[in-house]
Formats: structure tokens, C-alpha cells, sequence
């Protein structure tokens, strides 16, 4: 039988279930990675199961979210994340080395290996033929302490590439043309392969930034080959000894078919604030804009700056605008240094940031209220950027640096200059150090966590009632995502390892009522939300979960959800119901009560059931997707729980 590269990943990781699309299999995870807004969690959880010592081939922590050390939380925190990863055998990031998925790149994949994270944006190292997944961070402790990851069996998207990018059109735009296709659901419960003679000129960063966004599509993840691209990647970085040659076996199929022909593609931009909003640039030039931001890891390779860098040397940017550059390593800041393109964008009017996420997750760069901001990161949801009523416009970098030339949106096509030839760094900065090595187990077991003020532990969780009277606290539409239902930024991720602070800001954003309403009935049994299509989609933070468990959420009904949020509000024992009819949605109301009855055998029976609206004399038919395995975990009130029950 022929394989292609990403059944080739999972057989070879295979370890329960068939490959059967829609059935649970468990995958053994050969690296994890973890960044600081959600790794103080996962590290709380290691510290709570009793590990010794990481079971992973590798595994790294990385500190790139939460670098404003306004006060002594962020710091604070940093601390003990250092402690962690030296007490379980873990890589350590400090804090300026850069965003953990391009510097994961860089230092540790490894083609034909696993890699399970606890940002959602992990799939970017599918870039490097790895079967690449984001999770909540309780799966991603999990995985680090030996136990394999249970997803659904994906599908497999084959997506073949012909042609070759025109001037000015980039890796950005081909991951825009899917979304424009597809919008952000459009991926969900599919590996996304991509493969054919178009992939020739894709350096293994501009897959980089593609399988970075396939998170944007809702999908488990994104692979491509590990072919002579990745080979030449990683023998810059002085790895050539670590590649293997993984590609699809001649006559191999897909159970998706599409293709994108590279030459016919323009550049394109998403529109606020959805990611799948994708229109031509040419259809909305003209509109003036604030700032234009080129970084993240949705662009993070050395051509996206220097790019930008040509487009702009020896010219000024407009009035009033705000030119932000945001490095994503250490070793590539040194590279643009060295090669006098740090030089250009301060002379043309930039502000340098230091090498992080920064203002992709709201921390630090946000707009002025009502002004444009284009930029180069992977979401715009609203309010992401910091400010609460924003108007974030994604774009590549030509389009963002053609833009900030002219102070207005603008298709980078009709500048009166010829497109920059970029080269990459003959001799690029190999820096070994970005990453502290694990301490030895022996020395480990020695060494004490380093735990601030700010850190709380998790509190206990009850086990699933049978019976349950559940008000509707709160009732949303579609593509509700994780950013609205527990924001992140500045003013709200400091308290990340302390639920019950963080747990105030739960969907502040959509209802500022929500937090002292759910305060209020949390003793009375708790209470529903409902919700639309692709509920919870974008970033992994379980926090999103936690936090509305901790207000008393026990049930979430819905259209569909998606992925990864799906599985953290199992991870915690809130209920994920979705309607067998999508017109129920409409029956109900905010303030209607649900009644549940029998509850826990419901469960187990895993049939579609009718739920009662109380006073109304109507029912809504619902039904779940828990594995057995997950059943048993919802009914112990969830993963904390079952882990703690199966070790007695």
C-alpha cells in the first residue's frame, strides 16, 4: 500500500485505534513544547501528577508571550518556569531569544518525529516533515510524562502546488488563497499535505508560514515533505546530521484532492476580524491606516524582513503612521543586524521590538481606537491587538511595507519600484545557547520550584451530578473564538497561574455581565452557555475552559466546535454538547433553564437524548463525541481527576 507523508507520521506513531477517519487513535509523542502563557499551567500539572523526569525525547519551554515586566508577575513567573524545566528535564527559552515555533525550527525538529504543544500555532513545524499538533496544556503534560496524545484519525487534505509566485506575491498569500476558498472552519478534522512541483521554490520558512496558519483553518495539522529544502535548512543550522528523507510513496492518495497553480495567485489581505475574510488587496487600496507590524510566526523567516527592509531603505514612511518590527529570533535579529537591514527600517522610521510575540497577542503595540492596523500576524479576532475596538487587517509583509510607504492600504504591485531580490545568509548566526540544556534526572530531583506570589494551584473539580438545572447564561453566535470567551495581552495573561484572578476577565469582551452573573448561581449547581459554529476556535489556552469551569460552566451546547477547545473543556469536565437539529439553537433563549436528568447514564450511552426547557413544554434533541475513554473522564469531573482515580 502507498503511503503519503502524513499517514506515513502516524503509523509510525500509532499505539491505539485504526486509522480509521472519525476514530480515536492515541499517538506516542516524541517532543513537546511549551510557551509561558500556557506552560505555568502545564508545569503546576507536572508538579501535581509526581513526575520525575520528561519521558520525551525532547522537550522545551519557551518564554516569548509575557515579556512586559510592568510589575513582578511576568518575571515572576519566568522564574519559576526556569525551575520547572531544570526539575523535569526540560529545555529552557529565556526571554528575548524569540517565538518558540520559528526557534523550535531552529534548534530541535526533527523530520519523521511527533511534536505536541500547548499553543495552537505548533502545526508550524510541520514544516519540517513532523506530524506537528496543538492541545490544551493538561494533554501536552500528558505527553511529557510519557502518555500518548488521543486525537481523532484526520483525514488527509493533499494539496498539490503548480507554478511559481509571481513578483511580489508570497508564501502569506498562498495560505490566504486556502482560507479565501475555505474560511476558518474549513480544515477542521483534516491533515493538511502539501506536495508537487510548486513546492521547489518554497524555502523551508515559507512553509514555515503556511503550516503556521493552517491553524487559521481549523485543522489538526499541516505537513509537508522532508525533502532536499529541509535537508539544505537544516545543515544551515549546523543539524544536517539530523534529517531524514521523508516524502509519499509513489501512487499514493489523498481523501481530499485540491490545487493551488502559484502563478495565477495576487496578493491578498483578511479583513477584520476573521482570518477566513480574505479579499484581493487590490479590491479595498486606499483606505489610510495607523501601523503596519511585520513579525510574528505567521511571517518569521529572514526574507519576510529583509524584504520589507529593501522595500523601504533609502524612503520614509508616511505621516502618523507606526512601523513596527517584531524580530522572531535572536539568531535572525543578529542576521538582520549584521546584513544592515535593522539599519534601514530605523532610518525609514521604524520602532524595533524586542525578538517575541509581543503585539500578536495584544502584549504591547496595540492601535489607536478606530485606526487600521495591517499586519503580518495570524489572527485578527476582535480585540486580540489589545485595543477593544480595533480594526486588524492581515496581510504579508510586502503589503504591509508597501502600505506604510504610502500611509494607505496598498497593492504592492504598483509601486514605482522593481520588486528587492532577496537573498538568504550565506553563513547564517548559529546560536546553541538560545536553548538551556536539561539538567541530568539525578540533579533534577534536587532542585526546587521557584513558585512567586502570583502562582495558585489548581482547584479541585467535582464529578459530573446526574442530576442538573442549568440556567443559559450566556448565548453566542458562530466563531466564537478562545480570544473572546479569555482574552489575552497585557492586562490579562500576568494572571495565568492564578485562576481565580484570570477567571474575572471571562468574555469581558462579549459581556462584561457574564463574570458577576456566573458568580452569583456558582453555588446553585452552575450554568449553560450556547453557542453557534466553530465555538472556541483559535488559540489553545485552556485557560478559556478553566476559566468558565471555575464560574461554574458545566455544559456548552452548540452547532459544532472546534478542535482543540473541544477537547480542553473535556480536559476539565465541562460537557461538550452540540444539537442532533441546528434549528434547536433557535428555540432557545438567554435566561431559559435546561434540564438534565440521568445525566451520567446518558453519557455512557452515548445516544442522542432531549434535553427539557423548563416552563416551556419544549425539548432540544443533543448528543456528544466522547470516546469511551472520555466518558469515563467526564463523569470523574475530568483528566485531573481520572489520572488522580486511576492511581489509587
Amino acid at each position: 500500500m502507498a503511503f503519503n507523508v502524513a499517514q506515513k507520521l502516524i503509523k509510525d506513531h500509532l499505539v491505539s485505534g485504526e486509522m480509521t477517519p472519525g476514530e480515536e487513535i492515541g499517538l506516542k509523542i516524541d517532543q513537546t513544547l511549551t510557551q509561558d502563557a500556557t506552560g505555568t499551567l502545564v508545569m503546576l500539572e507536572l508538579e501535581a501528577m509526581g513526575l520525575d523526569y520528561a519521558k520525551t525525547e525532547a522537550s522545551a519551554q519557551y518564554v516569548d508571550h509575557n515579556l512586559i515586566q510592568e510589575d513582578s508577575k511576568n518575571p515572576d513567573d519566568h522564574l519559576f518556569l526556569e525551575s520547572s524545566t531544570q526539575r523535569f528535564g526540560l529545555h529552557f527559552s529565556r526571554p528575548g531569544n524569540g517565538v518558540s515555533h520559528p526557534v523550535h525550527m531552529q534548534r530541535l525538529a526533527k523530520p519523521g518525529k511527533t511534536l505536541l504543544g500547548s499553543d495552537s500555532h505548533t502545526c508550524a513545524n510541520g514544516c519540517m516533515g513532523m506530524l506537528a499538533i496543538g492541545a490544551g496544556g493538561i494533554d501536552v503534560a500528558m505527553a511529557i510524562a510519557g502518555e500518548p496524545f488521543y486525537v481523532k484519525m484526520p483525514k488527509v487534505w493533499g494539496i498539490k502546488l503548480t507554478g511559481e509566485l509571481p513578483d511580489w506575491v508570497s508564501a502569506k498569500d498562498i495560505i490566504f488563497e486556502l482560507l479565501r476558498r475555505h474560511d476558518v472552519k474549513g480544515g477542521v478534522n483534516h491533515v493538511i499535505e502539501y506536495y508537487g512541483p510548486g513546492l521547489k521554490d518554497l524555502s523551508a520558512m515559507d512553509r514555515h508560514v503556511i503550516a503556521n496558519m493552517g491553524a487559521e483553518l481549523g485543522a489538526t495539522g499541516t505537513v509537508f515533505p522532508a525533502d532536499n529544502e529541509v535537508k539544505r535548512f537544516l545543515k544551515e543550522q549546523d543539524r544536517e546530521d539530523e534529517w531524514t528523507e521523508l516524502l509519499a510513496d509513489n501512487g499514493a492518495t489523498y481523501d481530499v484532492d485540491e490545487e493551488i497553480n502559484l502563478s495565477e495567485l495576487e496578493p491578498l489581505i483578511a479583513k477584520p476580524s476573521s482570518p477566513g475574510n480574505v479579499v484581493p488587496v487590490r479590491e479595498i487600496a486606499g483606505e489610510t491606516i495607523y501601523q503596519s507590524y511585520i513579525g510574528s510566526s505567521a511571517n518569521p523567516g529572514y526574507r519576510d524582513f529583509a524584504i520589507a527592509s529593501e522595500m523601504v531603505a533609502g524612503r520614509q514612511i508616511a505621516n502618523r503612521t507606526s512601523f513596527d518590527i517584531n524580530p522572531t529570533s535572536r539568531q535572525m535579529l543578529t542576521d538582520l543586524a549584521q546584513d544592515g537591514h535593522v539599519a534601514n527600517f530605523l532610518s525609514a522610521g521604524a520602532r524595533l521590538h524586542q525578538a517575541g510575540c509581543n503585539g500578536c497577542i495584544g502584549m504591547g503595540q496595540a492601535p489607536a481606537t478606530g485606526r487600521v492596523s495591517l499586519r503580518t500576524t495570524p489572527r485578527n479576532f476582535p480585540g486580540r491587538s489589545g485595543t477593544r475596538e480595533d480594526s486588524v487587517y492581515l496581510c504579508s509583509p510586502e503589503t504591509a511595507a508597501a502600505s506604510i510607504l504610502k500611509g494607505v492600504i496598498t497593492d504592492p504591485r504598483t509601486l514605482d519600484f522593481d520588486y528587492p531580490k532577496v537573498k538568504e545568509p550565506t553563513d547564517p548566526t548559529v546560536n546553541d545557547q538560545l536553548l538551556e540544556q536539561p539538567l541530568p534526572a539525578e540533579e533534577a530531583k534536587k532542585v526546587e520550584l521557584i513558585k512567586g506570589p502570583n502562582i495558585a494551584s489548581i482547584p479541585e473539580m467535582d464529578s459530573m451530578p446526574d442530576q442538573l438545572e442549568l440556567p443559559i447564561l450566556l448565548k453566542v453566535g458562530d466563531n466564537i473564538s478562545t480570544d473572546e470567551i479569555l482574552a489575552g495581552g497585557a492586562r490579562v495573561l500576568p494572571y495565568r497561574s492564578n485562576l481565580p484572578e484570570i477567571s474575572k476577565f471571562t468574555y469581558e469582551i462579549v459581556d462584561d455581565t457574564y463574570y458577576d452573573r456566573a458568580m452569583d448561581i456558582k453555588e446553585e449547581g452552575g450554568h449553560a452557555i450556547v453557542g453557534g459554529f466553530n465555538y472556541g476556535q483559535g488559540s489553545s489556552r485552556e485557560h478559556a475552559a478553566l476559566g468558565p469551569r471555575y464560574l461554574g460552566l458545566r455544559v456548552a451546547l452548540v452547532k459544532d466546535f472546534a478542535r482543540i477547545h473541544w477537547q480542553n473543556l473535556v480536559n476539565f469536565g465541562i460537557l461538550p454538547l452540540t444539537f442532533t437539529n441546528e434549528d434547536d439553537y433557535d428555540k432557545l433563549e438567554q435566561g431559559d433553564v435546561l434540564e438534565f436528568t440521568d445525566l451520567r447514564n446518558k453519557i455512557q450511552e452515548g445516544q442522542a437524548w432531549d434535553v427539557k426547557i423548563k416552563g416551556k413544554n419544549q425539548t432540544v434533541n443533543v448528543k456528544h463525541a466522547l470516546s469511551e475513554r472520555q466518558k469515563d473522564m467526564m463523569l470523574a469531573g475530568g483528566l485531573i481527576n481520572w489520572v488522580k482515580n486511576k492511581q489509587k
